[in-house]
């Protein structure tokens, strides 16, 4: 597939996506390598489209610059936002909200403590993510390791196994104190993207990182 190619499947797939007004997106192509721009009007879009992107066959990254530009109906105080993530973090039944804290400056979040697994770490972020006047979160939100370096390899090849999108001989998994690597090739980026998630759900696991290369 050419670059052309592939920035106009990413710009149709943007098109596509009902929950984005790609209006004000442009996309580029560099040897599988897609880089978003322009602006939309809040961070729910930005992420968004992101994912959008990564979902394309033939993405190999994807960079996002994309700028959030509030209208005036969107914007909020950092004191109005602070006060609101605070509550959906109390309402979500997945965030343990008195582990979690969280600083606003200039509309974006920034999100600090930590949790027993990764899942907890991303839905607090994903729930602040989409309240009106939020330009961007940092998410510090650690979690703790609680189980043995062995259990937690053997549950991720376990997982990787099972999943019907990735092929698992290809991928060497590493675990060094809560901390995976993950070393291989995988066919596409939505492949890569579900082995990265097959290593985040395994308990105790703080931090993924990603050496595997994108081999259509």
């Amino acid at each position: 597939m050419t670059d052309r190619e592939l920035q106009e499947n990413v710009q149709r797939a943007l098109d596509w996506e009902a929950s984005i007004d790609s209006a004000d997106i442009g996309v580029t192509a560099d040897t599988g390598v897609i880089t978003l721009l322009g602006d939309v009007k809040t961070y729910a879009e930005r992420a968004a489209a992101e994912r959008v992107a990564q979902t394309v066959y033939g993405v190999r990254a994807v960079a996002n610059d994309i700028k959030v530009r509030l209208t005036k109906g969107l914007r909020r105080t950092d004191t109005e936002i602070a006060q609101v993530a605070l509550n959906v973090l109390k309402w979500n039944s997945q965030v343990p909200e008195d582990r979690i804290s969280l600083t606003v400056s200039d509309g974006w979040v920034t999100l600090n403590g930590d949790v027993d697994w990764n899942f907890q770490r991303t839905s607090a972020a994903r729930v602040i993510r989409d309240l009106s006047g939020v330009v961007g979160v940092t998410n510090g939100i650690t979690v703790r390791p609680r189980v043995t370096v062995a259990d937690v390899e053997s549950k991720i090849q376990a997982a990787l196994r099972r999943s019907a999108e990735i092929d698992a001989r290809r991928i060497n998994v590493v675990v060094r104190d809560g901390s995976v690597t993950l070393a291989g090739s995988v066919h596409s980026f939505a492949e890569r993207e579900e082995a990265r998630h097959a290593a985040w759900s395994a308990p105790g696991v703080k931090d993924v990182v990603d050496r595997l290369a994108v081999v259509p």
